[in-house]
């Protein structure tokens, strides 16, 4: 079952009125976008994906709740696109980072070091690039990378070299393959920490999906279509995502540090936006929801 991380607290944030214009970038399996539609009767609600499970299961929720928004199968990177075409200025931004868990749980969506599936990781099936293609395919040096950039893993390049050994011999085929592999090749302390797959895992998936330019596209885009007064909250769920957030919020909420010094700074030159909070979970929402642990909610207002 999937709960909803920061549902009450990003509720809050964005400040939600009954005529509001608010597009959910990841709608999942509907859980935030179920809670902002009860509280907009008379505005309207656009919810991007591009998992066509997530949608069919989410649209059932939706249904029972109204009828005043429209589901966009898409990627969020089209945000700019997408709302172009319907001529939309909003009211409220939700971008939900987090893998939902009936896609972790699903064990033949290859997300997972813990099931055996074939390596896939594609959250839009129609992705000509899945894991395997990564895991078989990629370089020393690029896979090194990958572990290293977006999985933050300190043993990257040695997880790198053992898997280039391994598939010298066969092609690696599934989840469970790669994890004993990850796992042959750090060393015994490490694996008492927790399971030595998680951040490759992590990294492939990141790789896979081009998660984090992604973000940025959709970040900065998202900034352009926001009216006066509207907010944008965003949930991560790791140090990269949270790292892209904040570099780009304070971009365009602090004042440019030349003009600092100036006595009075012209209306024109003064940002456009203002950071409102962010937000980590309860410690009774992280006992009642583990993978709430790692996620903080960020929140910006078009000034």
């Amino acid at each position: 079952m999937h709960i909803s991380v920061l549902l009450e607290e990003s509720i809050k944030y964005l400040n939600l009125k009954k005529n509001s214009i608010i597009v959910d970038a990841t709608l999942g399996y509907g859980g935030h976008s179920q809670r902002i539609l009860e509280k907009i009767p008379e505005g309207f609600l656009y919810a991007f994906d591009q998992d066509k499970e997530a949608i069919k299961e989410a649209n059932k929720k939706l249904e029972k709740t109204g009828s005043n928004y429209e589901i966009i199968y898409s990627n969020f990177k089209n945000l700019k696109e997408e709302l172009g075409k319907r001529n939309v200025l909003v009211d409220g931004f939700l971008f939900d980072l987090g893998v939902s868990s009936p896609q972790l749980d699903n064990a033949e969506r290859g997300f997972s070091f813990h099931k055996d599936a074939n390596l896939d990781m594609r959250m839009d099936r129609n992705n000509p690039l899945t894991a395997y293609e990564v895991v078989n395919n990629y370089s020393l040096e690029e896979l090194t990378n990958i572990f290293y950039k977006y999985g933050e893993e300190k043993y990257a390049k040695s997880i790198a070299k053992g898997i280039v050994l391994e598939r010298a011999n066969k092609k690696i085929e599934t989840t469970l393959e790669l994890a004993e592999i990850i796992k042959n090749n750090v060393p015994e302390k490490y694996r008492k920490k927790g399971h030595p797959a998680r951040k490759v895992f992590q990294a492939i998936r990141i790789e896979v999906n081009d998660e984090l330019n992604v973000l940025e596209i959709a970040l900065k885009d998202a900034l352009k279509l926001l009216k006066p007064g509207g907010r944008i909250c965003v949930i991560t769920f790791h140090s990269l995502e949270d790292k892209i957030c904040k570099r780009i919020f304070r971009e365009v909420s602090e004042i440019p540090k030349e003009l600092e010094k100036l006595p009075v700074i012209p209306d024109a030159l003064k940002p456009k936006f203002k950071v409102i909070t962010n937000v980590k979970p309860s410690d009774d929402e992280i006992e009642n929801n583990i993978r709430a642990r790692s996620s903080r909610l960020r929140v910006i207002e078009r000034v």
